[in-house]
């Protein structure tokens, strides 16, 4: 739904992060955020056929990438979680700016971007 989605962008946005903190930590934070807003959630959620994705809220799946990944390797990659009938949308959050399909196989792709979002806190 739409407000899982809201939801999910109110979390992160009030995160800040360094330019080198790994992907386990943005992971960690992410969550912390989740539980103190009361957001119910998975981790590595199982979507089948070998799939998990980072976090699932609801039906919402989110997948954080770190660095600059290829945009159709993240294309195929998320590609594969909206095939489930576990989700029926995704937040990919990514530390840079990626171009991303607005929609998948009928469902909705949202992006969300590290640096556009927070800048970036440097060390």
């Amino acid at each position: 739904m739409r407000s899982d989605v809201n939801a999910i962008t109110d979390a992160v946005s009030g995160i800040l992060i360094t330019a080198v903190l790994p992907e386990a930590d943005i992971h960690r934070l992410i969550e912390q955020s989740f539980i103190e807003r009361g957001i119910a959630y998975k981790h590595e959620a199982a979507l089948g056929h070998g799939r998990r994705v980072d976090f699932l809220v609801g039906r919402t799946a989110v997948e954080i990438k770190q660095g600059a990944p290829a945009p159709r390797l993240v294309t195929q990659q998320i590609a594969g979680y909206l095939s489930s009938d576990l989700v029926d949308e995704i937040v990919v959050i990514t530390r840079r700016k990626i171009r991303l399909p607005a929609q998948i196989g009928g469902k909705r792709v949202f992006i969300l971007t590290l640096d556009r979002l927070w800048g970036v806190s440097l060390p």
